[in-house]
Parts: C-alpha cells; sequence; structure tokens
C-alpha cells in the first residue's frame, strides 16, 4: 500500500531530482567497453536516451520516477517539463541506438543485471499506464526491452548460481523487478524462465545470516532481496513456511552514513529504503494473522523514516539515483 502521507508536495520534490540529472551529462561513470578509436565518444552519443544521472541505470530508473510520478499525480505543476524530459529521451532514434550499443562486442555484460531490470520496469510503468504519450514512448521503449529481455534470457539459462551481493549484481533484486514486468507486460515466457530460476537459486536456502549484514558500502540487503523475489513466486501459506526457515529471526537498526559526500558510504542511505519496501513486500505475502507481518511493518516504517531524511539533494553523490528509491518505496511499487 502506498504511504498515506506520500502527496504531491513530495511527488514535486523528488521529481525535482530526477529532472535535474536525466539530462545532466557530467559528471558520468560509464561502464564501457571500447571495441576501436571509433567508440571514444562521449555519453549522450553513446546512449542517447539513458546518459544523464551519473551513469546508465540511474538515468534509467530516473526515467522511470518521473513516469510513475507523473501516472500517479497526472495534474501536478511538475508534469509538463516531465513530459517533456521523458519526451526529448524515449525517440525512436535514441532507443535504436541503445540497442546498438546493449549488442556490440564485447558489452554481454553491461548493466546486467541491475539497469537491465530497470529498463524493464520502465517498460512496465508505461505499458501500466493509460496516456497517450506513454504509448507512444512504450512503443519507442520496444526494441531495447526486447533485446534486454533476450540478454536477460540467455544468461540466467546458463547461470548456475546466483549473486548474492548487497549491490548492483544481487539476482535476487533484479529478478523481482523482472517478474513484476513479465506479469504486468504479460510476457509469459520470460515470466516463466525468471520464475524457474529463482525457485533454482532459492527455495532450498536455509538461516540466511542477516546478522552478516550490512556490507559497508551495501544499498540492498541479500537476505530481504531474496525473501522478497520468493514471496512473488509463492502461496501465502508455503511462503511463510520457507520464510521462518530462511529468517528465523530479523532484528536490524536503520543505518547512518557519516560522509555523504561519498557516493559508496551513501549507498547506506539507500539501504534503508530498500529494506522498508522489501519488508513491506514480505509482510504482504503473509497470512493476515502471522504476528510477523506487524513487527516488518514497525521496523519497515522506521527505515523509511531514515531513509527519506537522508535524502536531502544537496550532495548529487546522493541525488541522482536515491529518489527513485523513496518513489518506489512511498508510492507501493512491487505491491500488487
Amino acid at each position: 500500500m502506498a504511504d498515506s502521507t506520500f502527496d504531491q508536495e513530495n511527488a514535486a520534490r523528488f521529481a525535482r531530482l530526477a529532472l535535474d540529472c536525466v539530462h545532466k551529462e557530467y559528471p558520468n561513470k560509464i561502464a564501457h567497453s571500447l571495441n576501436s578509436d571509433a567508440d571514444v565518444k562521449p555519453p549522450r552519443e553513446l546512449t542517447p536516451a539513458f546518459y544523464g544521472c551519473y551513469d546508465w541505470h540511474s538515468s534509467v530508473h530516473g526515467h522511470w520516477l518521473l513516469v510513475r510520478l507523473m501516472r500517479l499525480f497526472p495534474d501536478a505543476p511538475f508534469v509538463a517539463e516531465a513530459r517533456r524530459a521523458v519526451g526529448q529521451s524515449l525517440t525512436p532514434a535514441n532507443i535504436q541506438q541503445e540497442v546498438k550499443y546493449l549488442n556490440a562486442d564485447g558489452r554481454n555484460t553491461f548493466e546486467r543485471p541491475y539497469g537491465l531490470a530497470w529498463l524493464l520496469q520502465l517498460s512496465a510503468e508505461l505499458k501500466e499506464w493509460k496516456d497517450a504519450d506513454a504509448r507512444k514512448w512504450a512503443a519507442a521503449l520496444a526494441p531495447l526491452e526486447q533485446a534486454v529481455t533476450a540478454r536477460i534470457a540467455s544468461w540466467l539459462s546458463k547461470m548456475d548460481h546466483p549473486i548474492r551481493t548487497g549491490e548492483h549484481n544481487n539476482t535476487a533484486f533484479s529478478m523481482g523487478l523482472m517478474l513484476d514486468y513479465a506479469r504486468i507486460s504479460g510476457n509469459a515466457e520470460f515470466g516463466k524462465l525468471v520464475e524457474s530460476r529463482t525457485r533454482d537459486y532459492y527455495l532450498k536456502d536455509r538461516a540466511c545470516p542477516v546478522a552478516y549484514e550490512p556490507s559497508g558500502e551495501d544499498f540492498l540487503s541479500p537476505c530481504l532481496a531474496e525473501a522478497d523475489a520468493v514471496r512473488r513466486i509463492l502461496p501465502e501459506a508455503e511462503f511463510a513456511a520457507w520464510l521462518t526457515a530462511f529468517l528465523p529471526a530479523l532484528d536490524f537498526e536503520p543505518t547512518h552514513v557519516v560522509d555523504p559526500t561519498d557516493g559508496k558510504l551513501y549507498h547506506l542511505v539507500g539501504l534503508n529504503l530498500s529494506r522498508a519496501w522489501m519488508l513491506n513486500g514480505i509482510g504482504s505475502r503473509l497470512p493476515a494473522n502471522d504476528p510477523r507481518r506487524k513487527s516488518f511493518a514497525a521496523l519497515s516504517a522506521r527505515l523509511q523514516a531514515a531513509g527519506i531524511e537522508g535524502i536531502t539533494g544537496e550532495h548529487y553523490e546522493g541525488g541522482h539515483w536515491l529518489g527513485s528509491f523513496a518513489v518506489y518505496l512511498v508510492s507501493g511499487r512491487g505491491l500488487r
């Protein structure tokens, strides 16, 4: 369920963070594999749809943020500027170049899985929104969506083990986004593959060492991300039993960032936000009388408060991406 305090004023604050960066080319951190001198180009030419917000994946979920907020607050003052920004990015020509870039030699690991999962989340958001511009943008994005699902399907089919980090490579977090995309878009074949691999990777897991979390630069919880993915594929009673064996105890405090100018340390603000939404998702799949629902909700509220407080917009190290995490949480995205 969306946070009842999430109003147009809060939405405008988060929209501003994205609008200030989706076409801000520098500073820029590119994960770029060069094949020749011809590949030495500025970000706006390499990936003309998603070159802003410091890195490709942040640009993608910055666009998702704008689409989500336009959909939820269609009459807000920021909507006109947001429409122009998204429309500038999601053109057929820009997406054609994005596909060309993704499919070039040596780029089979580009933004895998995190950025690719967010691209599918952007596609899903556009498909759900009954709006003329959204239909146009979804059609423009379709070739990249198809290239991404093909890339992920090839990867998952040959990857024997999940990745359990607390950063971008974590498979459970991205597979949760992929499952939601598959169901929203009606891509049954892709969804079947992702669900099958989720079962292969996680259903035998027991006693996740949540006491070892977090690592110093985490923005995801490996244990909670796994549970949040598994809750998407199991019936209530079966999930409740699995969760008892997987997370027999859960107790941690919100994380604190000492130096918000250090982009890696600033990840811990995002950890509070992602932990909060994962607890909400996990709790939503438990039976109504399960006492863990209440304790998870209380902990989520504390994490949310700490996470939102940590987003000041003062430092670009966090401002270029944390708005997306905040909106995912407070708008109840991922809860169906």
